[in-house]
């Protein structure tokens, strides 16, 4: 397998977060879900995930930085193991080679047999890792859920989705893959969202189109308007025009951890409803009076 950095593209004095976020843009970019059928993609996507396996263990990653295990997460054998210059090989000490006094005695049986002794154990098979998906709802994954998942070996687990989860993000369950001799991979679970009737997300903040009716716009109101949560009363201010927006501070995606959530953005759309003579004789007495608002476009 190839440098784990630069399979993820990231500096080898890289933070964790550096790192994971290099992973979950490359994953996305290339998850076998996505390009069904394509072997390079499904190999590019399991070298990421090993690489990624390996960066984000710390004790993996000390021991990989100072050569003690290899990309695989094999041990390494150090050339000193050999001890041509001396140490604990099977060369070291008295062993004399060419003239002198008296040689030491060598048995070819022994020498082989501690040479491929030394080479007979094979590199250790790396833990396997499992793809999964869920689907949750679009509230769900923006204040968070819990969904269970059924294993490739029968077991079912608890999957905890995270408030203000992303469509296609990844989540990673650790040794609940593949058991290997090595010890057990992860389950990486892609997490679906639905879209919502009439709620969208745009990074953290939700936007929203909210009706109003033409009395509501012209000579403003208090309305109810529905959240990620609860629903709020809002001000409608006097005048105004379908597209009007209004943002409501802190009512949209809050991350855990996160002091701070996105804000919920409303864009008024005036209604007219109902037709009537009033309204109509209403609308023509004002015709005549009314200034062209298109003028500017020509």
């Amino acid at each position: 397998m190839k440098d784990p950095y630069q399979t993820l593209g990231v500096s080898r004095t890289a933070d964790a977060d550096e790192i994971r976020q290099a992973y979950r843009k490359l994953a996305k970019q290339v998850h076998p879900d996505l390009h069904p059928g394509d072997k390079d993609r499904e190999t590019r996507f399991k070298e990421i995930n090993a690489a990624y396996d390996l960066l984000s263990d710390p004790d993996k990653r000390a021991r990989f930085d100072r050569g003690e295990i290899d990309s695989q997460g094999a041990e390494m054998h150090g050339a000193g193991a050999w001890g041509f210059g001396g140490g604990s090989g099977p060369f070291a000490g008295s062993t004399q080679f060419g003239g002198g006094a008296r040689g030491a005695e060598i048995n070819l049986d022994d020498l082989l047999g501690g040479l491929f002794g030394r080479r007979a154990s094979p590199a250790p098979e790396p833990a396997g890792d499992h793809q999964y998906s869920v689907t949750v709802g679009f509230l769900d994954a923006a204040t968070g859920t819990e969904k269970r998942l059924t294993l490739q070996d029968g077991r079912t687990v608890e999957v905890n989705v995270p408030a203000g989860v992303e469509d296609r993000q990844v989540l990673r369950l650790r040794g609940q893959g593949a058991r290997t001799r090595l010890g057990a991979g992860d389950a990486l679970v892609e997490v679906r969202v639905s879209p919502h009737r009439f709620f969208k997300r745009q990074g953290d903040d939700i936007h929203v189109e909210v009706p109003v009716t033409l009395s509501e716009a012209v000579l403003g109101a208090r309305i109810k308007v529905p959240t990620i949560g609860k629903p709020v009363m809002v001000t409608v201010p006097k005048g105004s025009d379908s597209g009007t927006v209004l943002r409501l501070r802190g009512k949209g995606i809050k991350r855990p951890k996160s002091t701070a959530a996105g804000d919920q953005i409303v864009t008024l759309k005036v209604v007219l409803g109902t037709m009537d003579e009033e309204l109509e004789a209403f609308a023509a007495k004002r015709a005549k009076d009314e200034t062209d608002p298109r003028a500017d476009m020509t």
